[in-house]
């Protein structure tokens, strides 16, 4: 395949294919959560049992994520891309035909390694093909997208479960994979990606950069403040009376609030430092769940999952664009490896959080995320402050 050359400043677009892969990474990853007790009640199985449907998922979302990285850099982005979407559709729709839960869990958990080869591979495929002056506002494009995909996924899920059953919410955007693998074959290949030299060894050299740890250590405190807490929106609004349904569409604001913020950021890339952006974005998402800690009303609860969107919007989309820039010679492991901090850092918040949960005490969990917003901005902005992109 063709090699194409870093898009010049005046003709930075990113592609439609791209944006259409991301979008289907995050639709699917979100449809889970609102379909388990429709599959619990298809399977004739305890509601705790399909937690596993989930939890494998996720866990092989995230863990993937190095595993991608390493192939991108050797094998090239748009090839690892094609074959996880096609991997991912098979599965998707394997999964949709399971009859019973155990093979079902295994399904999902390896289309959910799948879809997770999808955000980082195409994040690094921009990091190879747009300067870094014009990368922060390509990649706002990729997070409208997963905001869309959050805003949509769990309104869709809950409401096509109960229409048509939970076998077509997994086999809707399986289907719309495979359509998206065929059209992303068109995308040029990146020559930095799987040439020789130092990509025989990617994840070594991202070993050896110092602002790999630094960018790591913040991925992880982000994805433990934000995406680890945020999973307890939705319970804290139950505790209080609401509907599932209703907690449901008060969290899918959060994805609102992405599409949104992303606009204003992708705007502001060219005026503003990046650290300004990412300090932004810790305030608000320190004020969201600031006003989450006093009172887990609806208007607090949407609220705050506004605010968690902006936080999203302004500080990972930096966070992002940093990871692209340490090492430009492996930069597909560098993201990864950032991708798999960050989740890493939301499953080991989730467990600490899951007692103050237990117990009802969603005041304390959301202000302990207020408080841990702090030091995250202030770390986050003074090291980046001090950092040169390297391309």
């Amino acid at each position: 395949m063709a090699a194409v050359a870093p898009a010049p400043s005046s003709t930075v677009v990113t592609p439609r294919s791209l944006v259409a892969a991301c979008f289907l990474s995050n639709f699917d990853r979100f449809t889970v959560g609102p379909v388990l007790i429709a599959v619990a009640t298809g399977l004739h199985v305890r509601l705790a049992a399909t937690t596993a449907v989930a939890s494998g998922y996720a866990i092989a979302y995230g863990l993937s994520q190095p595993v991608w990285g390493l192939l991108s850099d050797r094998l090239g982005r748009v090839r690892i891309l094609r074959g996880a979407l096609i991997a991912a559709g098979v599965t998707g729709l394997l999964s949709a035909l399971m009859p019973s839960l155990l093979p079902l869990v295994v399904a999902r958990t390896v289309a959910g390694a799948c879809f997770g080869a999808i955000i980082p591979t195409s994040l690094t495929y921009l990091g190879d093909t747009i300067p870094v002056t014009h990368r922060q506002g390509a990649l706002s494009d990729l997070m409208s997208a997963l905001g869309i995909g959050t805003a949509l996924a769990t309104t869709f899920g809950g409401v096509v479960a109960h229409l048509a059953g939970w076998r077509f919410v997994f086999a809707l955007p399986a289907v719309a994979a495979l359509v998206v693998a065929f059209v992303v074959r068109g995308l040029p290949e990146p020559p930095a990606s799987g040439s020789p030299g130092p990509h025989r060894r990617p994840l070594a050299v991202v070993l050896r950069e110092r602002w790999s740890y630094v960018v790591m250590a913040l991925g992880f405190v982000e994805g433990a403040v934000l995406l680890g807490c945020l999973i307890f929106l939705a319970p804290a609004a139950q505790a209080r009376g609401m509907s599932a349904a209703w907690a449901g569409a008060l969290v899918g604001l959060y994805g609102v609030g992405i599409l949104v913020f992303t606009r204003i950021v992708k705007r502001l890339t060219r005026r503003r430092p990046a650290w300004a952006l990412l300090t932004v974005g810790g305030v608000l998402m320190g004020t969201g769940y600031l006003v989450a800690a006093f009172g887990q009303a609806a208007l607090a609860i949407g609220a705050t999952a506004v605010l968690l969107g902006g936080g999203w919007a302004f500080m990972h989309s930096t966070l992002q664009t940093w990871s692209t820039t340490v090492t430009p010679e492996a930069r597909g492991s560098a993201v990864a490896v950032f991708a798999a901090a960050l989740f890493v850092g939301s499953a080991v918040a989730a467990a600490l959080a899951g007692p103050l949960a237990q117990s009802g005490r969603y005041g304390l969990l959301f202000g302990a995320a207020a408080l841990t917003t702090i030091p995250l901005t202030t770390a986050g902005a003074i090291a980046r402050r001090r950092y040169t992109p390297r391309g």
